[in-house]
This record gives C-alpha cells, sequence and structure tokens, in this order.
C-alpha cells in the first residue's frame, strides 16, 4: 500500500484525476446534507440575474440559483454512473467468467448474446425504454446498466482467459481444484485491476449518457436537477445569457475528464508491466 501511494504521488494525471473526483463527490455531498429543496425554488422576479454575491453563478429563466442547481445536479450523475455501472459489474462480471471458465457452445451463446446488444447503443435503449414505461431516471439508469453488461463481460472474458492458460492454474485444476474454485482463488482476484479501470472508464461513459438523455427529456425529470436538462433549458437562451450552457457543460467536463484521468492512473499504477518502467 505504501509502494503503491509512493508512486501515485509521483504521478501528476491520477494526482489530478482523483482531485476532480473528489471535487464530484464533494459537490454531490454538500448538495445532500445542505441544499434539501432550496434548489428548486423558482424566483421569477430573479430570473436571468448575472452572478453576484448573492448568486455566484447568476439566476436561470426560472430565478433558480444556477450554482445549487449545478451541485445538485452532481449527485443525479453520481447516481446513476454508481448504479448503472453497478449493474453492469455484477451481470456482466460473472457472465464473463462463466463464459472463460465454461467455454465451447456455453461461451459462444454468451458471447453472441453481448454483440447482438451492442446493436442498441444506451440512448437507442432509452427511448426504447421509455417508449414503453416513460421517462426518468430509473428508466435511464436500466438502460445505461444494460448497455453495461455486455462491456464487462467481454473484458471479463478476455483477462479471465489470459489466467486460465497460466501455469499455475492449469496445476491447480491437475490437482483437482473445480472450476468454481479456480474462478474464485486465482482467476477474479488477478483480473480485479483490470475491471477497476474499466468501471472508472465505463463511470464517466454513464455521466454522459445520463446528460445525454436528460438532454433529450428522457433522463432525470423535472424538478429534480440534471447538468444535461440544464443545456437543454439553456438552448433557447444560448445568445442571451450563453453562461447558462456555458457552466453545466464545464462542470460535464470537468467530471468526465476527471474520472478518464483517475483511470488512466489506475490503469498505470495497477499494470505490473506499467509498475516495473516507473
Amino acid at each position: 500500500m505504501n509502494y503503491f501511494l509512493s508512486r501515485a504521488r509521483r504521478h501528476p494525471s491520477f494526482i489530478v484525476g482523483v482531485f476532480l473526483c473528489l471535487c464530484l463527490g464533494a459537490a454531490a455531498l454538500v448538495s445532500f446534507v445542505w441544499l434539501s429543496g432550496v434548489a428548486f425554488e423558482v424566483r421569477m422576479d430573479q430570473k436571468l440575474m448575472l452572478p453576484s454575491q448573492q448568486y455566484w453563478l447568476g439566476t436561470d429563466a426560472l430565478g433558480r440559483d444556477v450554482a445549487l442547481m449545478l451541485l445538485a445536479g452532481s449527485r443525479s450523475s453520481i447516481m446513476v454512473g454508481i448504479v448503472a455501472v453497478g449493474i453492469g459489474l455484477g451481470i456482466g462480471v460473472l457472465l464473463g467468467l462463466w463464459a472463460a471458465a465454461a467455454k465451447g457452445w456455453t461461451e459462444e451463446i454468451i458471447m453472441r448474446a453481448c454483440d447482438f446488444s451492442f446493436a442498441f447503443p444506451a440512448i437507442l435503449l432509452a427511448i426504447m425504454i421509455t417508449a414503453v414505461w416513460g421517462p426518468g431516471m430509473i428508466n435511464a439508469i436500466i438502460a445505461i446498466g444494460i448497455f453495461n453488461i455486455p462491456v464487462f463481460a467481454r473484458i471479463t472474458r478476455a483477462s479471465a482467459q489470459t489466467i486460465w492458460s497460466l501455469d499455475y492454474v492449469l496445476a491447480a485444476g491437475a490437482c483437482g481444484k473445480g472450476k468454481f474454485r479456480i474462478t474464485i482463488d486465482h482467476v477474479l482476484p488477478n483480473i480485479m485491476a483490470v475491471l477497476i479501470v474499466q468501471a472508472t472508464i465505463q463511470f464517466a461513459l454513464a455521466i454522459l449518457a445520463e446528460a445525454a438523455l436528460s438532454y433529450l427529456g428522457l433522463g432525470t425529470q423535472p424538478p429534480e436537477p440534471s447538468w444535461g436538462r440544464m443545456l437543454s433549458d439553456a438552448q433557447s437562451l444560448l445568445f442571451q445569457a450563453p453562461r447558462l450552457a456555458v457552466f453545466p457543460g464545464v462542470a460535464i467536463a470537468l467530471a468526465v475528464l476527471g474520472l478518464n484521468l483517475m483511470g488512466d492512473g489506475l490503469r498505470d499504477l495497477l499494470d505490473p508491466k506499467m509498475s516495473r518502467q516507473r
């Protein structure tokens, strides 16, 4: 652990990524414990006010504090990211491990099902789901989560196959150890680094997908703030108050940048080959 931390301190992009991710988490935490419903209050007599001491980032077309809306919107992004990535990890990793261990027709069926699911991107899947059950955050999470399943299944299967071909795993099988025990004791621990890195990348993609769905009106619904819907609301005022589009756009960009930098840093720090190079 101390060796990891000493190397992490010498990895500038990882430090920047962790800092941005901590800022995102802090914003969500502040919105939970401090804002309550104040971010949703409409004050038409104070609409489109410029940034001031009272309103740090000004107000929108309904007189709501843009800074408070950004803070409240961060929790929607984090919630969607955590649950959607959790769905992908929970189901996708199981399918990938099963495919790598079983091989044969089982592996072929699982992989072809993953290939088929890639024909339905998260946004298209969300449109299909909302056409049946209506728009909302839950349906957006389900759509993004389903899209994440084949991603994790494929990367888990590819990484697990590499471990299954190693001599000590073959020796464990020759000694009578079952496939389940080998998967739990040897395969899964050795692919955890890959899964952690992929989870950070999918988290960033989930934030982008949630913003896109909310922009289209399929994601988080009013009165719950969302960065994507803030962008959608700002497009009609793009020339009158461009800051209303700039602030949520910058928030999305920084959140995605932070997660990608942290993911790249984790890949470098957890990869043994990269460890020897540094």
